[in-house]
């Protein structure tokens, strides 16, 4: 028979928030972190390259206790090894937060009857290729592994392995990129907000416990709200290498610098980033003439795209379909990432989501995919006309045009 791809399945009813690749993964009960429902079954399969083995962290199981956990059960069997661990539920939970499989095939099984309470599970998994993934940092706080499978706090400097899909999995996160984020945020879902992960990839990621400062502001990045927080003991800082640098709708793009300061407390390289990246040209498939109370003609045209200009902003021509703005930065850059924000002047524009495709000739277009490559990336825009919205480009473009 044919070879199966390698990638896991999700099969069933009891199925919640699921994201399966070769490398890593998260995967969740229907409704969790709330009662899950009665009479329901998951089946995932779960598939990593050959050679390597599979690590699964239990970020949660409270399956309503029964005997033998008849009512309601975690199951998963390694076919390749003949093993079985479990059944599992809230009076037979698994001995330890981490399993470490001798297989690269794992079948994780969820089954329900009628059952009154529950939060039901959340798991993730990787693989050995990433050894750094599991290991509980010294002086772990009692919350690391409830509830979450990225460990919510960490000591002066860590790194950890976060798997894919901790963007949409329950907790909150305070902060934003610059300042840092509040310790008690859920650790990898604030590195896909930093931009220091894609969420369907997953990574490892490294960060310093820094000192706390009075006030975390909100900010929305890769497709995720943080909160405005207070005062906190201690903050995380992401090590990243970019850095916001300028340009509009209004955007701004950072790209990394090879100068290498090191962070006082946990002494890791920590690449800085150069000053704003200039754009020599902008061009725009249309642009919106107003014309005023008083008959004066005014343009939105594309040189007011830029983030530093005062007053109005580009606004493409009212009607127009697939309008696009277009930056040309001089020569070829790398670029980690974009900022966009809507018009700052009375008018409430803004754009709600976006396509980016990059060149180094300004005639042959590359449409941007993203880490899985598969489909053209929509990015998540504004909301409103006042706010910055950041989204990072994990892997980079290199090009020297931007649309």
């Amino acid at each position: 028979s044919p070879a199966l791809p390698l990638l896991g399945l999700s099969i069933g009813d009891g199925c919640g928030h699921t994201l399966l690749t070769p490398q890593s993964g998260t995967l969740s009960s229907r409704n969790y972190p709330g009662t899950y429902p009665n009479h329901t079954t998951c089946r995932w399969r779960l598939r990593t390259p050959p050679g390597t083995f599979l690590l699964l962290t239990f970020g949660d199981v409270d399956l309503e206790p029964s005997e033998h956990c008849a009512r309601s059960s975690l199951l998963l069997t390694d076919p390749q090894a003949g093993i079985s661990y479990g059944p599992y539920c809230r009076n037979a939970v698994p001995a330890t937060p981490l399993l470490v499989t001798n297989s690269s095939t794992v079948t994780v099984l969820f089954n329900s009857t009628s059952h009154r309470s529950g939060r039901g599970l959340l798991l993730s998994y990787a693989t050995t290729q990433h050894p750094g993934k599991r290991e509980r940092p010294p002086e772990t706080p009692p919350g690391w592994g409830s509830h979450h499978p990225c460990p919510p706090t960490i000591p002066m400097c860590f790194s950890v392995y976060c798997p894919a899909g901790c963007k949409d999995i329950d907790g909150d996160i305070w902060g934003n990129p610059s300042q840092g984020y509040r310790d008690t945020s859920v650790l990898c879902k604030a590195a896909v907000h930093a931009g220091v992960i894609a969420d369907e990839q997953g990574g490892q990621v490294t960060l310093a416990r820094e000192k706390g400062i009075t006030l975390y502001e909100s900010a929305f990045a890769n497709g995720l709200h943080s909160k405005r927080g207070s005062l906190s003991e201690k903050r995380l800082l992401f090590h990243k290498g970019i850095l916001p640098i300028s340009p509009q709708m209004k955007p701004w793009f950072w790209q990394p610098d090879p100068v290498l300061p090191r962070l006082p407390s946990c002494h890791v390289p920590l690449p800085a980033c150069a000053d704003v990246l200039e754009v020599a040209a902008f061009n725009a498939s249309s642009w919106w003439h107003e014309v005023d109370a008083l008959g004066q003609d005014r343009a939105w045209g594309a040189q007011w795209a830029a983030l530093s200009t005062t007053g109005h902003s580009w606004a493409a021509e009212p009607g127009s379909e697939a309008a696009w703005l277009e930056l040309d930065l001089g020569t070829r850059r790398n670029i980690t990432g974009i900022i966009t924000k809507g018009s700052s002047e009375q008018h409430d524009y803004y754009v709600r989501s976006y396509r980016v495709s990059s060149s180094r000739d300004g005639k042959n277009w590359r449409p941007y995919r993203g880490s899985n490559g598969q489909e053209d990336k929509v990015f998540e825009g504004n909301t409103d006309s006042h706010g910055e919205v950041s989204n990072a480009f994990i892997p980079p473009i290199v090009g020297r045009y931007v649309r």
